[in-house]
């Protein structure tokens, strides 16, 4: 494997010493819009998000191992009021929100006028990208070149890659559940993984309304083993406890960690500015902590399940092929 030693250095920025991922979800953008106003989403200004991602990472980067922003409402705001740490772990994303095509065969599309050498030079320590995929849709060719591009164009800027799939069902375009949302979520990692990304942001592999552990633990195994590299568990929007329950059974199967959002910090969003500051600072601070020692207390560290772990150190005169 050729020598990398920016994606090295990007993901040890953004794990723990232990090499676990916590990570702070707040790349959210028409999402965010309807947590800060349900009622009247397209009402929410740019400068209210801004501020909200600003307070957000303010009261909680201190708590993650890095911070996963967007390039049009989060990154470069954060970094410029100092709300971003200069220690924090930094991914930035480069889709865009949302999908073209029907929503039974989604397009996953990048963010015009962006790019991963664009991040590069911001200083993010990766790049994210989201693309909905289903392994037998017809669109599914068309997505996997999308992740190919995508994996070039971060090997060429030496960033790591988290490449993360959202499932979706080809019959009807709502979500996946029950043994489907199994075999999705595990064929998809099997496929997609062989063709780029450094670390797998991965849904839970099984259907969160089916209380069986037993299922949860076999699905997440079976995950583990079809990704060829590390991945880590998003909180996909569900409660508090549910997201704990599934953090704790995904890092004894095998996973790297969690990048957590809305688990975290989906209660603040309606909250006056002081009420929700107070909420960020305790509680917010309170649920990650948590999350972050059950992570590292249980998740598999992400160098002994990676690639790059293979790497032969650079020998006399390396950077000329740099």
């Amino acid at each position: 494997m050729t020598f990398r030693p920016g994606t090295l250095r990007g993901l040890r920025q953004c794990a723990s010493p232990r090499g676990t991922f916590t990570v702070l979800a707040l790349d959210h953008r028409q999402n965010l819009r309807r947590e800060l106003r349900l009622a009247d989403p397209a009402s929410v200004t740019f400068e209210e998000m801004v501020e909200f991602k600003r307070a957000v990472v303010r009261a909680l980067a201190g708590a993650a191992t890095g911070v996963l922003l967007d390039p049009e409402i989060g990154a470069a705001q954060c970094i410029a009021d100092g709300s971003l740490p200069a220690s924090a772990g930094l991914i930035v994303a480069v889709e865009a929100t949302g999908y073209d095509g029907p929503s039974t065969a989604r397009q996953s599309r990048l963010l015009e006028g962006w790019s991963v050498e664009q991040a590069a030079r911001l200083g993010a320590s990766a790049v994210k990208l989201l693309v909905y995929y289903h392994p037998q849709a017809v669109n599914a060719p068309a997505q996997e070149a999308l992740v190919a591009y995508v994996a070039d164009e971060a090997r060429a800027s030496d960033l790591p890659l988290f490449l993360e799939p959202l499932g979706y069902s080809i019959a009807d375009g709502g979500k996946l559940t029950g043994e489907e949302r199994r075999r999705v979520v595990i064929e998809t990692a099997r496929r997609l993984t062989a063709i780029g990304g450094d670390i797998l942001k991965a849904e839970f592999p099984y259907d969160a309304a089916v209380a069986d552990e037993e299922r949860w633990r076999e699905a997440c195994d079976e995950l583990t083993a079809a990704s060829s590299v590390p991945w880590v568990l998003l909180s996909g929007g569900v409660d508090e406890r549910t997201f704990e329950h599934q953090v704790e059974v995904a890092c004894a199967a095998g996973a790297s960690g969690v990048l957590a959002g809305r688990a975290i910090w989906a209660q603040a969003a309606t909250m006056p500015p002081a009420e929700r500051d107070a909420f960020l600072t305790g509680e917010g601070r309170r649920r990650l902590a948590a999350l972050a020692d059950r992570v590292d207390a249980l998740g598999r560290p992400w160098e002994t399940a990676s690639r790059l772990a293979a790497m032969k150190p650079p020998g006399d005169g390396w950077y000329r092929e740099y």
